[in-house]
């Protein structure tokens, strides 16, 4: 696709990968809007590279509507959709309450459920739209203490299929992303601390990824990948 012109929403845009893909699509010249639930990371991160922001919490059905039907309000469409806010939980699975679980499923899980609803409305009605959901590769093979993380990557990696198979017939293609360990807040916010390293993966390289594959032109997609660190170790 031509991404010059293009109108983008990316979730959990204050930092991070979502920070990363939000600047690498202004790069190209697309209108961007940010949003989380911290206004002030969300307002700053938005200032710093002239973007436009919006505060809401991706897991409530209210703020994922009016955010959605903000940004076509305001550009009369909306060509993108990076599903990327998120986070994580370790811990082993007695340790694990019902309350933990259903917070990291409410915004891993329903927040893209929700954001996706809203978006796909107005892809159908316009024939046409880009939808990428940041996965892991925590969703391709499950593993100790991951109970909540890795099984709403999982969770988030069927309804992207069920999305794909949906909405293709209409022009729109749903891709899927499954980052490896990339150097960012991510793992301390999860309260897993972690030396830094040159050989991981940094932000900028998930975003330069995704820029690719939305480059190919629109007869075709990736309908998923995956960014592993060439030797981490």
């Amino acid at each position: 696709m031509e991404l010059r012109d293009s109108v983008a929403l990316v979730t959990g845009g204050a930092e991070g990968i979502g920070r990363a893909i939000a600047e690498a699509l202004t790069n190209e010249g697309c209108s961007v809007t940010i949003t989380g639930r911290r206004e002030d990371a969300i307002r700053s991160t938005a200032e710093e590279l002239g973007l436009d922001w919006i505060v809401g919490d991706v897991g409530n059905e209210e703020d994922a509507a009016r955010t959605v039907s903000s940004v076509i309000k305001k550009h009369g469409r909306l060509d993108i959709l990076v599903n990327n806010a998120g986070y994580g939980l370790f811990k082993p699975l007695i340790d694990t309450t019902f309350e933990e679980l259903q917070g990291v499923y409410r915004t891993n899980v329903f927040g893209p459920f929700l954001m996706a609803r809203e978006a796909a409305r107005q892809f159908i009605e316009q024939g046409s739209g880009e939808m990428i959901n940041i996965s892991s590769t925590s969703g391709l093979k499950g593993s100790a203490g991951r109970t909540a993380y890795g099984s709403s990557k999982f969770a988030l990696r069927g309804m992207t299929e069920c999305w794909r198979d949906e909405l293709r017939r209409h022009n729109v293609r749903v891709m899927l992303v499954n980052p490896s360990e990339v150097m960012t807040n991510f793992a301390a916010k999860a309260g897993v601390e972690r030396e830094p390293s040159d050989k991981k993966l940094r932000a900028e390289e998930i975003a330069k990824a995704i820029l690719g594959a939305l480059k190919i032109d629109s007869r075709g997609f990736i309908p998923e990948f995956s960014v592993f660190a060439t030797n981490p170790f």
